[in-house]
């Protein structure tokens, strides 16, 4: 069996008629990991109790147990979300240390699933950035091209998908975080609908948009991930109190009857011309599926990048200032020159711990929060949001699935927008409005530029119905003329 080329439902399946143990499965991951990641830099942390946890999962199968959907699947966590015992850093300074005393509920849902934690990857340092730039640990490099970025800021996630150094991994969405790197590295990424899954124990960057999510090869594989980790949790009271579809074995790729809506405001010459192409073999594709394609508008759209950067920083001002060092996180070594107030004290660990965007950010944030401005910034962006969402929900009564590119531009090399933070933010135009609206979202591989970066498309859908983006994406799977191309790093 090649697993470096198969799928979690392979991997599972096999597990379950023992045709490969579990501890075998993790074993071969950890090479490829060892072998390759010193040229990506995808993993911050890896679990040294991880082939002990296979072993277990053995024992259990020997035993006879039905160990669950996800039957010794290692699955790799963005650092962002916390695992009790092992280290969990947000990809910044501050956290450098930090061992949390307790695990996320996503990572809880997967292991009582049967999967085992890899290792943690790594990210735009706590989730603020579209590039994978801004990491403490360095950045993640696209294993397509080793010169240019993954996407952010679940790059660590979607190279180690990519690169097959794990078969599926769990990212975090506030703003595109896993459409993007997944629709800038060839993979599927689904955030979903606000609520669907628990945000207990992801460390907070904006707590009304953050969402996690499955990344993986197959839009069946994300299908199955999503299930495990989906759910009502009493640690979260936005979770919603619906039941958690079967997704993967709903799925249908005839889309006779669908109507897949083509918002206008997304589609300008600003695109580049080969996320123009490929988007309208997407199209096509669809079409011969049996889709009905139609045209709508969403015109606040417009507005979606700076109503989610003030609406994103505000909340960030708030959740990160927690980290004072005193309870936990970086203290500044104050034996040689100590603090003269509470407030230098403070000043010293946080600026030696955030990094340049991080401080950007809750700069920004406090600004829009502050006496005499939150009116004009703050609130007014969170009136707009309603009036966004509004214009999501008409158009979809005249459609199923809205289908538009994931990002203007392929992957764009390292260091090319880092200095300046206007075109960076710009990453975010297509991505934003999603989380903004609370809707789901998945990025879907679909093609290649001309330089050979792989090229994705975004699927969006009514709150909850996650159904119909799986539809669509496997319909895409299997009617896309696909390309037979490897990263380069394999």
């Amino acid at each position: 069996m090649d697993l470096t080329r198969s799928s979690i439902v392979q991997i599972r399946d096999a597990v379950r008629a023992k045709k490969v143990s579990a501890a075998e499965v993790a074993r071969h991951f950890l090479e490829r990991v060892d072998k390759l990641d010193k040229k990506l830099n995808s993993f911050i942390t890896i679990n040294p109790q991880v082939i002990d946890d296979a072993r277990a999962l053995d024992g259990r199968i020997a035993k006879g147990d039905d160990i669950g959907p996800m039957a010794g699947v290692p699955i790799a966590v963005k650092d962002l979300l916390c695992t009790e015992g092992l280290r969990t850093t947000a990809g910044s300074k501050i956290l450098e240390n930090f061992i949390p005393p307790y695990t996320a509920t996503v990572v809880n849902k997967l292991k009582e699933a049967g999967a085992v934690v890899l290792g943690k990857t790594s990210l735009d340092e706590f989730a603020m950035g579209s590039s994978n730039e801004t990491s403490a640990y360095g950045a993640v490099k696209n294993p397509w091209n080793l010169d240019y970025v993954p996407g952010g800021s679940s790059g660590g996630s979607a190279v180690a998908i990519a690169a097959r150094l794990a078969p599926g991994a769990i990212g975090t969405d506030t703003g595109g975080s896993i459409r993007q790197p997944a629709g800038l590295c060839g993979v599927y990424g689904i955030k979903p609908t606000y609520g669907r899954v628990s945000r207990y124990g992801i460390i907070a960057y904006a707590s009304s948009l953050d969402q996690a999510g499955p990344m993986a090869n197959t839009a069946a594989d994300c299908a199955v991930m999503l299930e495990a980790i989906s759910g009502k949790c009493r640690f979260d009271s936005t979770t919603a109190n619906i039941g958690v579809p079967k997704w993967s074995q709903e799925i249908r790729q005839d889309l006779k009857g669908c109507r897949i809506g083509l918002p206008k405001e997304y589609f300008t010459e600003k695109l580049d011309a080969d996320v123009t192409r490929v988007t309208q073999a997407a199209i096509e594709a669809v079409k011969t599926r049996g889709a009905e394609i139609v045209e709508v508008s969403i015109p606040l759209v417009k507005y979606a990048v700076p109503v989610y950067y003030l609406i994103a920083t505000s909340e960030a001002s708030s959740n990160l200032a927690r980290y004072d060092g005193v309870r936990f996180g970086h203290r500044a070594d104050f034996s040689k020159t100590p603090a003269k107030d509470l407030e230098e004290f403070y000043s010293l660990n946080r600026g030696q711990g955030f990094g340049v965007e991080v401080k950007r950010r809750i700069m920004l944030g406090t600004y829009a929060l502050s006496s005499g401005y939150y009116d004009a910034y703050y609130q007014k962006a969170c009136q707009v949001r309603r009036l966004l969402r509004d214009e999501f929900l008409r158009a979809f009564e005249s459609c199923d699935v809205l289908l538009s590119p994931v990002t203007a531009s392929p992957a764009f090399k390292i260091g090319e927008r880092i200095s300046d933070p206007l075109e960076m933010y710009l990453n975010d135009i297509f991505t934003t409005s999603t989380n903004l609206a609370g809707l789901p979202g998945m990025a879907v591989p679909a093609g290649f530029s001309i330089g050979g970066l792989p090229i994705g498309v975004q699927l969006t859908a009514k709150h909850f119905d996650e159904q119909r983006i799986f539809d669509v994406a496997s319909a895409l799977e299997n009617t896309l003329v696909k390309e037979e191309r490897v990263p380069n790093v394999i």
